[in-house]
C-alpha cells in the first residue's frame, strides 16, 4: 500500500493539470492521484452530486474508529477490514446507495461487493469524505455536528484541506 501511495502521489505531482471539467474534485493534483489509485470499476459520484441527492443511503466503508470521529449525517457504518453483507440486509436492492471512505479506494471495493451481491444502484463517492469536507459539507459524531475528520494517516491527510485532522 505504501508503494501505491507514493506512486499515486508522484503521478499527481507530474500530471495534476487536468481541467476542471475533467475532474470530480476541486484539486487537479488530488484528481490525478485518484485517477491512478482507483480502478473506476463502479459508478462514481462527486461529493457535490452526492450532497444534492435526496433519498440516497450513505454507507461508510472506513473503520469504526474513523466513523466515530465523524461521518456524513445518517450514514450507516459498514466497515472495510471486517465488512459483512449482513450489515446491509435491511437495505432494498434497488435503493440508491452511496459508499464512501477517506478518499474512495476502500469504498470502491465495498461498492463492488454490493454490486456483485445484486444491489442495483450503487456509487462510489469520488474523493471520499475528504472531498465532502473540502467542499464545506457538514460531518457529525455521536454528539452532533463536528469539525473533526479522521485523516487516516499523515500521508493521506494531505488531501484533507478543511476540518480538524485526527490521526488516532
Amino acid at each position: 500500500m505504501k508503494f501505491l501511495t507514493v506512486t499515486a502521489f508522484i503521478m499527481a505531482l507530474f500530471f495534476g493539470n487536468t481541467t476542471k471539467a475533467q475532474r470530480m474534485v476541486e484539486s487537479g493534483t488530488y484528481n490525478t492521484m485518484l485517477k491512478a489509485l482507483l480502478s473506476h470499476s463502479v459508478t462514481e459520484v462527486s461529493a457535490k452530486k452526492a450532497h444534492e441527492l435526496k433519498n440516497a443511503t450513505f454507507l461508510d466503508a472506513r473503520e469504526k474508529a474513523e466513523y466515530d470521529v465523524s461521518h456524513i449525517k445518517g450514514a450507516t457504518w459498514v466497515g472495510y477490514d471486517n465488512f459483512d453483507m449482513t450489515r446491509v440486509t435491511n437495505i432494498a436492492k434497488n435503493k440508491k446507495i452511496i459508499v464512501y471512505c477517506s478518499v474512495g479506494k476502500r469504498s470502491e471495493n465495498i461498492a463492488e461487493k454490493l454490486k456483485n451481491a445484486g444491489y442495483e444502484d450503487v456509487a462510489n463517492m469520488y474523493g471520499g469524505i475528504f472531498e465532502w469536507v473540502n467542499n464545506g459539507y457538514d460531518v457529525y459524531d455521536s454528539s452532533g455536528k463536528t469539525n473533526k475528520v479522521h485523516a487516516y494517516s499523515r500521508t493521506w491527510g494531505i488531501w484533507l484541506n478543511k476540518g480538524e485532522k485526527v490521526y488516532e
